[in-house]
């Protein structure tokens, strides 16, 4: 039998795979999500990054508006998660060190 369209969960992660640039990236979530969701995303993936160079809570409350309790589940998903972020994070590094690295 056939999956009906609201049991593919993939359908997502497929078409996340299928965008071929930044801006093709950002005009999909732009749609797919509110503003409120989009900055929450970018916000935890910037703690990532922060938290990956040791750097400690105030300091990163500071740099990103980030409050503790999101630096707090964005640290346990780094320690304890299904290595998302640890896959993404090393092919970001080329783009936070020319971007965000003062």
């Amino acid at each position: 039998m056939k999956k009906s369209p609201k049991d593919d969960h993939d359908l997502l992660y497929q078409s996340l795979l299928q965008l071929e640039s930044v801006e093709e990236c950002r005009r999909f979530l732009q749609d797919l999500c509110t503003v409120t969701e989009l900055k929450a995303m970018e916000q935890r993936i910037e703690v990532a990054m922060y938290l990956r160079e040791g750097m400690i809570y105030q300091d990163i409350l500071k740099r990103t508006g980030a409050s503790s309790a999101t630096i707090s589940r964005v640290n346990r998903c780094l320690q304890y998660g299904a290595d998302g972020y640890q896959t993404i994070l090393p092919r970001l590094d080329p783009y936070w060190e020319e971007k965000y690295r003062e």
